[in-house]
C-alpha cells in the first residue's frame, strides 16, 4: 500500500513568498511600499508569538509592518479609535487585530470598525458578503491557503465532493464558499453532525478544521482521497498535533497536510499576499 503524498506547506510558502517579495519591490520602487498594521491586545503568549511572527514574516518580504502593542486595560472606545487612524493612513494597506480580545471589547465591533478595503484577514461583514456573492475582495488567510495547496499539486476539485468539517467565521465557513466557487459539491459538517464518518467515507476533499485531536482517521476516509488538516492541537506530551490521527490517514488517503508544516506556514503567507494584493489595488487608484 503506497502511503499518502505529502503536501508540503513549507516549500509552497517559500515559493509564494518570493513572489510576494518580486511584487513588494516592483511597488516599492513605485513609491508605494505594501504596509501591515498589527494590533495586540494584552499578553496572550500565544498570540504574541503569532504577531512577532507575522510581523518578522513582513519585514523578510519587503512589506513595511508595525505592531501597536495595547495593554489588556485598554478601552473598547481606545482601541476603536486607533483603528479609525490606521483606516485613514494611506501607507497601511492592511489591518489586523489579533484575536481573541479581553473579554470588555466587543470583537465583531472592533472587526466591523476596520476599512473593509483594509481587512486583509477578510472577516469584515462586507468582505464575507462578498465572498459569498463569488466576488471577494480578501479571502480569508487560512482557507486561502487551503486553495493554493490544492492548486499547486493539481488536485481537482470541480465535480468533486469536499467534506468541511468545522463551521467557523474563520475557516468553516468561507473554506466551504471557497470550494463551491471552485466547483466542489461540498457538505459541511461540525459537532452537530450525527456519524461524521459517514460523511467523510465517499469525500474526495476533506478539510478538517475543529480543533479536536484525532477527529478524522483513517478508517474514515476514502482510499486516494485529500485530507487537509487546519487543526492546532497539543498531544499528550506537549507536541503540536491537528485534528487528524496522520498516522493512520496516511496509510488510506492519496494527499495529507501534516502538522506542523502544511496548512500553518500557508496561513500567515496569505496574508502577504492579501496584503500586497491591497497595496496594489491602491497604486492603481
Amino acid at each position: 500500500m503506497t502511503k499518502a503524498k505529502i503536501i508540503d506547506g513549507v516549500a509552497l510558502s517559500a515559493k509564494l513568498r518570493e513572489d510576494v517579495s518580486r511584487r513588494a519591490a516592483a511597488l516599492t520602487a513605485k513609491g508605494m511600499k505594501p504596509g501591515l498594521a498589527v494590533v495586540l491586545v494584552g499578553d496572550n503568549p500565544a498570540s504574541a508569538v503569532y504577531v512577532r511572527n507575522k510581523v518578522k514574516a513582513c519585514e523578510q518580504h519587503g512589506l513595511a509592518s508595525t505592531l501597536d502593542r495595547l495593554p489588556a486595560t485598554v478601552t473598547e472606545a481606545e482601541l476603536l479609535l486607533r483603528i479609525q487612524q490606521l483606516n485613514a493612513d494611506p501607507s497601511v494597506h492592511g489591518i489586523l487585530v489579533q484575536l481573541p480580545l479581553p473579554p470588555h471589547i466587543g470583537a465583531h465591533k472592533v472587526i466591523e470598525s476596520i476599512a473593509a478595503d483594509k481587512d486583509v484577514d477578510g472577516f469584515h461583514v462586507a468582505n464575507a458578503g462578498a465572498l459569498m456573492t463569488g466576488r471577494p475582495q480578501f479571502r480569508p488567510c487560512t482557507p486561502y491557503g487551503v486553495m493554493k495547496m490544492l492548486e499547486a499539486y493539481d488536485i481537482p476539485v470541480a465535480g468533486k465532493s469536499a467534506v468541511v468539517i468545522g463551521r467557523s467565521n474563520i475557516v468553516g465557513k468561507p473554506m466551504a464558499l471557497l470550494l463551491l466557487e471552485a466547483g466542489a459539491t461540498v457538505t459541511i459538517c461540525h459537532s452537530k453532525t450525527p456519524n461524521l464518518a459517514e460523511h467523510t467515507k465517499s469525500a474526495d476533499i476533506v478539510v478538517a478544521a475543529v480543533g479536536k485531536r484525532n477527529i478524522v482517521t483513517g478508517s474514515m476516509v476514502k482510499p486516494g482521497s485529500t485530507v487537509i488538516d487546519v487543526g492546532m492541537n497539543k498531544t499528550d506530551e506537549g507536541k503540536l498535533c491537528g485534528d487528524v490521527d496522520f498516522a493512520s490517514v496516511n496509510e488510506v488517503a492519496g494527499f495529507a497536510t501534516p502538522v506542523p508544516g502544511g496548512v500553518g506556514p500557508m496561513t500567515i503567507t496569505m496574508l502577504l499576499v492579501n496584503t500586497l494584493e491591497s497595496a496594489e489595488r491602491a497604486a492603481l487608484a
